[in-house]
C-alpha cells in the first residue's frame, strides 16, 4: 500500500486531502485573523489521529515507517554530515554560503537543550504547513494536499512551521489563546515550541543558504532572533 493510502486509511474523514479552496498563502492578515481558529481546529485534527500502530520519530518513508527511537536522535541527526545525497558534508556552507556559523550553533544548542521537553511527545503532523501547502475557502474548509514530509513528532512542529513563514500573523500568540478559550492544557507549551521552531528554522536557514536565497535567510534569521522574546511575553 502506497504512503498517501496509509495515510487515508490513517486520518480523520474530518481532514480533506482533496481540497478545493484557493492557497491560504492568499488570505490577508485579517482574513487569516478570522479564520485561525479553523486552521487550528485542522491542524489539532491531524495530532489526534490514532498512531498506535506507527513507532518512532521523524518522517515516513514510502511505507509509513519512521527511522528514530527518540526526538533527540532525529533532531540531531538532521544535521549530521555524514548523509549521502544533498546534505553530505553540508557544514563546507559556513564557509561557502551565506550561513553563518555562529548563529547556527547557537540556535542548535537552543534547540538541543529544549529536546528533553518534546520527548515522548509522539503525533502525527503534517510537517509542511507553509501556507503555500493549505487550501481553505476562508470560512469552513481547510485542507492539507501535500503529506510528503509527513511524519511523527511533537505536534507543535506544524505550528511552528507556519509561525516561520509569516511571523507577523503571531501563531504562537494566537494557538495560546484559543487554548485558553477551550480550556486545552499543553504541558511545557513555550519550551516546546522554540524547540521546534529552532529545528525547522535552522533547517530552512540551510536550505536557503544552500541555493543562495540572500532575501530569505535574513529573513529566517530575523524570526529565529526575535522568537523567544515573543514566546516569553505570553
Amino acid at each position: 500500500m502506497s504512503k498517501d493510502l496509509i495515510l487515508k486509511s490513517m486520518l480523520s474523514e474530518k481532514i480533506c486531502m482533496t481540497p478545493h479552496g484557493f492557497v491560504a498563502d492568499q488570505l490577508t492578515p485579517q482574513q487569516f485573523a478570522d479564520c485561525c481558529d479553523l486552521i487550528f481546529d485542522k491542524i489539532l485534527e491531524i495530532s489526534s489521529t490514532d498512531i498506535a500502530g506507527v513507532g518512532g520519530y521523524g518522517q515516513f518513508n514510502e511505507d509509513c515507517k519512521t527511522e528514530y527511537a527518540t526526538c533527540r536522535e532525529f533532531l540531531i541527526d538532521t544535521f549530521t554530515e555524514d548523509k549521502d545525497g544533498y546534505w553530505y558534508n553540508w557544514r563546507e556552507m559556513f564557509e561557502t554560503t551565506l550561513l553563518e556559523r555562529q548563529f547556527f550553533e547557537s540556535y542548535f544548542k537552543e534547540m538541543e537543550d529544549r529536546i528533553q521537553f518534546c520527548e515522548g511527545k509522539r503525533f502525527l503532523v503534517n510537517n509542511n504547513t507553509f501556507f503555500i501547502n493549505m487550501i481553505t475557502d476562508g470560512k469552513t474548509m481547510v485542507g492539507f494536499p501535500d503529506w510528503s514530509r509527513s511524519g511523527i513528532c511533537d505536534f507543535l512542529l506544524d505550528f511552528a512551521i507556519m509561525d516561520l513563514n509569516k511571523p507577523y500573523l503571531k501563531i504562537p500568540e494566537l494557538f495560546f489563546e484559543y487554548c485558553k478559550k477551550r480550556n486545552i492544557v499543553i504541558q511545557d507549551y513555550k519550551e516546546r515550541f522554540l524547540c521546534m521552531a529552532y529545528y525547522k528554522g535552522i533547517d530552512t536557514l540551510r536550505w536557503h543558504a544552500s541555493i543562495d536565497d540572500t532575501e530569505s535567510c535574513k529573513s529566517i534569521m530575523k524570526s529565529i532572533g526575535e522568537l523567544k522574546d515573543r514566546i516569553n511575553a505570553i
